[in-house]
């Protein structure tokens, strides 16, 4: 395993961490309890392979480049998705959302993928520079 792929999961659960402790708020809960599970560390650990990806694209504007990742990230969560769901070990049911696919996607998070996409997008790039002397 590399440092980036942990680097990836860390920084998914804690992102994933605030959001549903900020999802909370909006739900009355002043505990601002928030909600994730073991599962997501490797789901989010494969946003890693966004970086060759990355090198691919990286010439392309901003708009492409977030709609591509919003697309794999909705591959990803499609397939890890079913895969947890068949063994009734998915973490996430989006069954009463409007705007759901099988339950393990929802197609309003599409904007906040392309805002993630391009966030390990950074954060990829500045993984790899190497320190100033």
């Amino acid at each position: 395993m590399n440092i980036e792929f942990v680097k990836c999961g860390l920084l998914g659960w804690c992102m994933e961490v605030l959001w549903t402790g900020i999802n909370s708020f909006f739900k009355k809960d002043i505990k601002l309890t928030c909600n994730t599970s073991i599962w997501m560390f490797p789901i989010y650990g494969m946003a890693s392979f966004l970086k060759p990806l990355n090198k691919l694209i990286c010439k392309k504007n901003t708009l492409c480049r977030g709609i591509i990742y919003t697309l794999c990230f909705f591959t990803v969560e499609y397939t890890t998705g079913i895969f947890l769901k068949k063994r009734n070990m998915c973490p996430w049911d989006y069954s009463s959302a409007k705007y759901n696919y099988k339950g393990v996607i929802r197609y309003d998070f599409a904007p906040l993928w392309f805002l993630v996409g391009l966030f390990f997008e950074k954060t990829l790039c500045h993984m790899t520079k190497s320190p100033k002397k």
